[in-house]
């Protein structure tokens, strides 16, 4: 049985000619692009530990297979505005699970983008531990009772946004948490 036990947050963006390149340097960016990146569902496991990214790079090998979360968005028209998130809600109890969610969006601000992750993320969490809450209620309001639930930790988010150039070359943005034994 494999249950990672840290865990970090990364983002980056490339810009390329080609879309597939584009990619590999926002995972260059990201510092993962050595990794072959496993995509699991959206589990935050019992007992694990949020490290810095420099942390979390000290304890891989390239080519090593690696489980993570990811959310990526391209484009290659001039002026697009994209952006990837990932969002990450954490209970109180250690021993229990919490969520992780990824979010891409084109026209959207990285706050925005942010947001919609932590609170999807914050949602679901909050779903399986029975708190109570108006899906139409803000952002802040949900988190105002998240707070005042005690049943959780807190929410945060990573968000790589970023505007294709003028010239129209690929640009990819990706946002990612990776899983750690």
């Amino acid at each position: 049985m494999f249950v990672p036990t840290k865990l970090f947050l990364t983002r980056g963006v490339g810009e390329h000619k080609e879309e597939l390149q584009s990619f590999e340097l926002a995972l260059r960016k990201a510092g993962i692009a050595m990794l072959n990146l496993a995509k699991i569902s959206s589990i935050y496991p019992p007992n694990c530990k949020l490290v810095s990214k420099e942390r979390g790079l000290q304890l891989f090998y390239p080519g090593q297979i690696t489980f993570c979360v990811m959310a990526r968005a391209s484009s290659n028209e001039p002026r697009r505005q994209l952006v990837a998130s990932i969002g990450l809600a954490r209970p109180i109890d250690k021993s229990s699970y919490g969520y992780l969610s990824e979010y891409h969006a084109f026209g959207k601000t990285d706050e925005e983008a942010g947001n919609y992750a932590e609170d999807l993320a914050a949602a679901m969490l909050a779903s399986t531990l029975g708190v109570e809450f108006d899906e139409d209620e803000s952002w802040d309001n949900k988190r105002q009772l998240w707070k005042i639930s005690g049943k959780m930790v807190g929410s945060r988010n990573i968000t790589q946004p970023a505007i294709v150039g003028k010239q129209g070359k690929w640009t990819t943005v990706v946002a990612a948490a990776i899983l750690l034994p």
